[in-house]
């Protein structure tokens, strides 16, 4: 039996071999961002056609979309999204109780309520039972995260949506590329926000964001709204006319340029992850008291995040909390090479921002609510996952990876014929 490296042994993961590269940064990227930078179209608000219109008509022809609308990053995108459907002040949108925040600050910024629902314990997106039960008359959004690169349970969703009058905005920042039922997402929803951020599965340099929709007058106005409420026509001069409250929240061309050369790559590195994370899970899978991430049936998942959830009785290790187990795992396996990290240490409605209910004025936007408040029996799947859970990032995404997913597969296995120490190392934890 190997000895841990915790305890002395030698490492799974050799450290010489720890070392992955994304984003991949070709020299057809570069060539891309130079040719923007000496076309001096370095802005999108321009009369003539820029690296902006060409990303945004090759994403839309991506996920099947009508139209799709470049903008500064994914969070600005949720919010425009929102603004541009008509939600705002005392108005209440319904979000996953697991999320990156921005999640649950997009509604806040429109002066709406955030209200959480609980998730799915596979999945990790969106109860839709939960959902029905939080709508209320003051509910005017859905807004399900495709959470780690999983669609949403969509079907049920819309169902709900339509039944009850409510807009859906998709949150489809960690998945580019996954399907629901042949329908990819980005087309699911009343709109859906993308996320270009550098740690994506579909890079930018730096920070981007895209909106999708098929509905034209939509589209329309998101434009309008990303550049202060103008309307910036190609061929036509600048009025510097403000038809509607608007940003600034323009995506940078130099930037879509990178992305647009990322995405001519994109269907290859996908097969290839698709390929190296199937064998990875596929080996962790027999593993006693570890669930890994599944697809949903009729679903392709994106795999922008792997969460392993792992169960102490289930491993042999009846009395050993959750939260100590999941601290000893960590340390453990980063010792052998594996960079496991908690990723979420809360859900978002312990967040101090929505604990504190920290907005405008004088405790906007919930003071619109008159002293009411929205239905909340709490959130015990997501706050299990919370403590049961570790996630891989970013590392899996290089589709040359496939050799070191495997080590880590050694080195779970490893740690698995040494569970019986994880009693002790437990302890320490708590």
């Amino acid at each position: 039996m190997d000895k841990l490296a915790v305890l002395g042994g030698a490492p799974a993961v050799p450290r010489d071999q720890r070392s992955v590269a994304w984003p991949i940064i070709t020299e057809e990227d570069r060539k891309a961002v130079l040719a923007v930078i000496d076309s001096g179209e370095l802005v999108s608000n321009s009369d003539t056609p820029t690296a902006v219109d060409d990303l945004e008509a090759r994403f839309a022809e991506r996920v099947g979309v009508a139209r799709c609308v470049g903008l500064s990053n994914g969070t600005t995108a949720l919010q425009i999204a929102l603004a541009a459907l008509g939600v705002g002040p005392g108005d209440e949108v319904i979000v996953p109780a697991l999320s990156f925040i921005a999640s649950g600050l997009a509604p806040l910024h429109q002066m709406a309520v955030p209200v959480f629902a609980d998730i799915d314990p596979v999945t990790f997106t969106l109860d839709p039972d939960d959902v029905a039960r939080k709508i209320t008359g003051r509910t005017a959004a859905i807004l399900p995260v495709h959470l780690h690169g999983m669609p949403a349970d969509m079907a049920p969703l819309r169902a709900l949506a339509d039944r009850h009058g409510l807009v859906i905005v998709e949150d489809a920042a960690q998945a580019h590329g996954a399907s629901y039922h042949g329908t990819q997402v980005g087309a699911l929803g009343d709109a859906a926000a993308f996320s270009l951020q550098v740690t994506k599965n579909l890079p930018t340099c730096g920070e981007g964001g895209l909106l999708t929709t098929n509905d034209e007058a939509l589209a329309g106005k998101i434009r309008m709204i990303r550049q202060f409420g103008e309307v910036i026509e190609a061929g036509k001069p600048r009025d510097y006319v403000s038809y509607t409250l608007g940003w600034n929240s323009k995506l940078n061309p130099i930037q879509a340029a990178f992305a647009a050369s990322q995405l001519g790559r994109f269907d290859d590195y996908e097969a290839r992850r698709q390929a190296n994370i199937t064998a990875f899970l596929d080996r962790l899978r027999p593993l006693p008291g570890i669930q890994v991430p599944a697809a949903r049936e009729g679903c392709t998942h994106a795999w922008h995040i792997l969460r392993l959830r792992f169960d102490p009785a289930a491993m042999g290790l009846p009395g050993v909390p959750p939260a100590a187990l999941r601290g000893a795992l960590r340390r453990v396996l980063r010792a052998e090479g594996v960079p496991l990290s908690q990723y979420q240490l809360m859900t978002l409605p312990r967040q101090k921002v929505f604990q504190e209910r920290t907005g405008f004025g004088n405790g906007y936007p919930w003071a619109a609510l008159d002293g009411e408040t929205p239905p909340d029996a709490g959130h015990p799947v997501a706050e299990a996952v919370i403590e049961d859970s570790l996630t891989l990032q970013k590392r899996h995404l290089n589709p040359d990876t496939g050799d070191l997913l495997q080590r880590y597969a050694d080195a779970f296995e490893k740690v698995w014929s040494n569970r019986d120490m994880l009693t002790t190392l437990a302890r320490a934890e708590r």
